[in-house]
């Protein structure tokens, strides 16, 4: 029998859960734990931070300092930082990691599979070709070739 071995997601499987009610406005608000929370980037109105549960390495997540649940509760202003910086991502996850296409995308609401329902935020995933396969699916198990730490260094330093 071969075992995968993939010990961050214990903490998801068990119900990990931020600190208060919401992680955003938490990480939001304590930028002294950037590195613990995986806060890659802080510009004015977003924040830039890895998916703790990621579906593939570079898995980024923008979020508004505001804690608003849907786009047009949000600021015209955080709306368009929040595009731009996932244009920037993209083009600095590109130059980290060479993946040949992304999905970048967001989930609204509860019913729509958002895991952190009050609070929006943009998904931006490096894929490759070949890098899904039967274990995604059957398993619902990912495969990750690279350490969130690492991760988290290299996309600091991208941003840097």
């Amino acid at each position: 029998m071969d075992y995968l071995w993939s010990p961050w997601r214990y903490q998801y499987v068990t119900g990990w859960r931020p600190r208060s009610g919401c992680i955003f406005c938490d990480f939001a608000n304590s930028p002294e734990n950037d590195r613990e929370n995986l806060v890659v980037y802080r510009a004015k109105l977003n924040l830039i931070l890895l998916n703790r549960f990621p579906y593939s390495s570079g898995h980024i997540m923008i979020a508004p300092y505001e804690h608003v649940d849907t786009l047009e509760a949000a600021s015209p202003e955080t709306v368009q930082e929040m595009i731009l910086l996932t244009r920037e991502a993209q083009r600095r996850l590109r130059d980290v990691y060479r993946p040949s296409g992304f999905n970048i995308g967001m989930n609204i609401g509860e019913s729509a599979g958002a895991g952190i329902a009050g609070h929006i935020h943009m998904h931006l995933l490096p894929r490759w070709s070949g890098d899904t396969s039967f274990i995604t699916t059957v398993a619902e198990t990912r495969v990750l070739p690279e350490d969130l730490d690492e991760t988290w260094r290299k996309i600091h330093q991208a941003f840097g």
